[in-house]
């Protein structure tokens, strides 16, 4: 079975940076896409990045382009979102997730595996 785990998350002051990870095991990241999602306190959960699976797509929520790069290192089966500059407005929790197709997608519900989340918390 695919288990995918977050970690990275914390507490860091606007406009620091976070690099959040995503492990996975059962199956490959490398030729799937991969997301990440989040959701803030009393939101609903947003997209905020994608990879497809050859690489050679990125999509990103205008709210954290030029800000968040999403990658994926397939020797360790990771997916990462490096975040910089962050701002008060970009807390909640992160979720990683992957689906059985390459193309990459902002629809929530086209992803087949999903990881617990992480917190992330930027104070002001």
């Amino acid at each position: 079975q695919v288990q995918l785990v977050e970690s990275g998350g914390g507490l860091v002051q606007a406009g620091g940076s976070l690099r959040l990870s995503c492990a996975a095991s059962g199956r490959t990241v490398g030729g799937y896409a991969v997301a990440w999602f989040r959701q803030a306190p009393e939101n609903d959960r947003e997209f905020a990045a994608a990879l497809s699976g050859s690489g050679g797509f990125i999509d990103y929520a205008d709210s954290v382009k030029g800000r968040f790069t999403i990658s994926r290192d397939s020797t360790k089966n990771t997916v990462y979102l490096q975040m910089n500059s962050l701002k008060p407005e970009d807390t909640g929790i992160y979720y990683c997730a992957t689906r059985s197709k390459s193309l990459a997608t902002r629809s929530i519900a086209l992803y087949d595996y999903w990881g617990q989340g992480t917190q992330v918390t930027v104070s002001s």
